[in-house]
């Protein structure tokens, strides 16, 4: 595999030496972003590439209309590119040009090298996989987010009439491992099936599991008796049961439209029971659309954070329950208690497995799509504003059959609520997925060719990095009436460790290199990660948060020392760098503070307004609050000339705000309306977990931009602040 990615290993090396800052000037700014030209100056020092810079700014209005394509990874390539290049060169350019496009021009690489049954993933068939195993072989279902296989499982027991007391089940966990054990043995001599259920959650037990499996013979096992194992996939799994058995996973089905029917096609719907058994009542529309909010939490998992936060793992089960709680009011109520189902469902069901504040929010502001009174009032009630979803008149199962295989194959991103540059952005995921998983197939530091190449390589990135935090940054006196010292201190605190941190690992790297110290895993995981590019998790563990690549993480490290040095020698700066802090919740509150001691007011009294200032610097601080720069505004942008949320334009997908004036004011004189309410975050990653603080190791504060719109629009649509971008 290192053929292919070769170049990206080459490309993630030479950045630390200058931050992959090309001599050559951009050709055209206004559509080719900086770092594909950058990247596109560094594929041009292979020598297959040797001319490409050279015809990339000869020929730029081809390889525009290449990358305002629509499918890129079809397009050929202007003048002599396209027959010079084979198919993988001409991935490597894409990747450069336009990284979105990545996977489905592997796809075809792939189709056309090795064939079409290498892209599609094969049909989930039980009895296929029955027939491979016997009573030795354990089947192990390997499961993935939103798809649950005991339906499928307790089907296909019935169907092979080993159901009732031939079939027993268990979910493991504490405690659940003796009476498992005891399960196998008896269904060994009686030969009936056992399925243990979420081996993941009893890791302690698994060696156990490995030695009862290891000591399944023909002579002691039952011919009829199966093993069934259920697992996320687990480093604690035992690998010699993964090797012995039978491997299968059964992903929910991709899209609405299959989605809805996979739905419809199973219990409690498909029962005819069911869907007959509330005549006049609104059962059978009302059915329909929470399986259609269901389908839509599935699929925006696909988009990232801006769909979830946190990918969630709702399944059928949640959407089951939740149609007999519809069931059970609908038959108990002359009219339909909204709220109350809106409760169960937004809440209890779906809401029980979300543990993210915005993602609750964005849950139930979906579900009001669905669960309100126009539905039944307005006959011609639309889910998106094209129309191409809507609700349906009432009519039997097989109508609504049809009308769900008559739905778009694939979905616009209106649907979900989102801008259509989600979709990019869904793609560059994809891509950064893509690669990483080529990477773990590298096998540590051979990226680069020879043991003497690579040690040479970290030599220089070492000593460059090194040159870069011989310092540390000095301490400022301290004084009760500016907050502001206490947080220059603090800050200045926490990244002199950082910068410790850096240089003595370095050091000792530099050292084992030479053969002055062993190279211990610590050191090898060390030089692992500066030979393809990534922070090092020894520098992550004790860093502000980031998911910048290695190069861009050292640059924008520095810019924090200088913003710190700065403030140090010239004293408070008029515009904050918010995005410069490590600890920046302890800035807001420094502000807060200072309006507090100011004008004697209880500081839990107080909030913050947040007005957006239409420019990029100032000549004067603010008398009260501050004024803060550097944020990026992710699902929107920022109209200058209105002072409002507006739509994205197209391929752009973040967009820097201007300066943002924070005021501590009373929390009783804080106006909320015509306004959305903001998260911001430190990274795109936008999940966090808590800290000993009780702060969000990612979420900093909500703020409010004011709009035209309705928030649900803004909230659908996953608007955020970020402190800083990933490249």
């Amino acid at each position: 595999m290192s053929f292919l990615f070769y170049p990206f290993t080459f490309i993630s090396c030479r950045q630390h030496r200058d931050g992959l800052k090309s001599a050559e000037k951009n050709p055209d700014p206004t559509w080719l972003q900086d770092k594909s030209w950058e990247e596109i100056c560094r594929a041009s020092e292979f020598p297959a590439f040797k001319d490409l810079r050279k015809h990339f700014c000869e020929h730029i209005t081809e390889w525009r209309e290449i990358y305002d394509s629509k499918e890129p990874h079809n397009a050929k390539f202007p003048g002599p590119m396209d027959e010079k290049l084979n198919e993988l060169q001409k991935i490597i350019i894409l990747r450069c040009l336009r990284p979105d496009k990545i996977t489905p021009a592997i796809t075809n690489y792939v189709t056309d090298k090795l064939g079409k049954k290498f892209v599609e993933p094969p049909p989930f068939d039980l009895t296929k996989s029955y027939l491979d195993s016997n009573c030795t072989i354990p089947l192990i279902f390997v499961l993935s987010p939103g798809a649950d296989p005991m339906a499928s499982l307790l089907k296909f027991a019935n169907d092979k009439a080993m159901s009732g007391n031939k079939f027993q089940a268990i979910s493991l966990g504490q405690g659940q491992g003796p009476i498992a054990t005891k399960m196998i043995k008896a269904a060994i001599e009686e030969g009936t099936w056992v399925c243990l259920q979420n081996c993941h959650l009893a890791v302690s037990w698994m060696p156990m599991l490995e030695k009862i499996c290891e000591d399944f013979t023909p002579e002691v096992c039952n011919s009829s008796f199966r093993l069934w194992l259920t697992s996320y996939p687990s480093p604690k799994f035992p690998v010699t049961i993964l090797q012995n058995g039978v491997k299968m996973t059964n992903e929910p089905p991709t899209g609405l439209r299959l989605n809805l029917l996979q739905s419809y096609l199973t219990d409690p719907i498909s029962d005819a029971q069911f869907f007959g058994g509330c005549q006049g009542k609104e059962l059978v529309m009302f059915s329909l659309w929470i399986c259609f909010f269901h389908a839509l939490v599935q699929e925006r998992k696909k988009f990232g954070p801006l769909g979830w936060n946190i990918p969630y793992g709702f399944n059928e089960s949640d959407l089951r329950i939740s149609i007999r709680q519809l069931q059970l009011f609908i038959n108990e109520y002359n009219t339909v208690p909204f709220e109350a189902i809106s409760y169960l469902t937004g809440e209890c069901n779906y809401g029980g497995r979300v543990t993210d504040d915005w993602d609750r929010r964005l849950l139930l502001t979906m579900l009001a799509d669905f669960y309100n009174p126009q539905i039944i009032e307005n006959p011609h009630y639309k889910f998106s504003p094209s129309g191409n979803y809507f609700a349906p008149a009432k009519g039997t199962y097989d109508e609504y059959i049809e009308f769900i295989k008559n739905l778009p194959f694939t979905q616009h991103p209106e649907i979900f609520g989102l801008h259509e540059n989600v979709d990019i952005s869904k793609d560059l995921q994809q891509t950064k997925v893509l690669f990483e998983s080529l990477l773990l197939t590298q096998g540590g530091s051979k990226q680069t060719g020879s043991s003497g190449s690579a040690d040479q390589t970290l030599l220089e990135i070492t000593k460059d990095i090194l040159k870069k935090v011989m310092f540390s940054l000095k301490h400022f006196p301290v004084r009760y009436e500016e907050s502001m010292n206490t947080v220059l201190v603090q800050e200045m605190e926490r990244f002199n460790n950082l910068i410790k941190t850096i240089r003595n690992t370095l050091q000792d790297l530099e050292k084992a290199i030479k053969g002055v110290v062993v190279m211990d895993s610590a050191l090898e995981a060390l030089s692992g990660s500066l030979l393809v590019g990534k922070v090092p998790e020894i520098w992550a563990a004790r860093s502000y948060p980031s998911l910048k690549p290695l190069a861009s993480y050292i640059t924008d490290f520095l810019a924090r020392l200088n913003f710190l040095q700065d403030w140090h020698n010239s004293g408070k700066p008029n515009v904050f760098w918010l995005s410069g802090f490590f600890f920046t919740q302890a800035f807001l509150t420094g502000a807060m503070q200072n309006y507090a001691r100011k004008y004697t007011i209880p500081i839990d009294l107080l909030g913050y307004e947040f007005e957006v200032i239409p420019s990029d610097t100032s000549k004067t601080a603010p008398e009260d609050g501050v004024y803060i720069h550097g944020l990026y505004l992710d699902g929107a942008r920022w109209d200058r000339a209105s002072g409002l949320l507006a739509e994205q334009h197209p391929k752009l997908l973040f967009d820097p705000m201007p300066i943002i004036w924070i005021k501590p004011t009373k929390k009783s004189q804080i106006v909320k309306s015509n306004a959305y309410i903001c998260p911001l975050y430190k990274t795109s990653e936008r999940k966090g977990t808590l800290s000993t603080t009780g702060h969000s190791t990612n979420f900093v504060i909500a703020m409010l931009l004011k709009t035209d719109q309705p928030t649900q629009h803004w909230i659908k649509r996953g608007v955020a602040l970020l402190c800083q971008l990933d490249n």
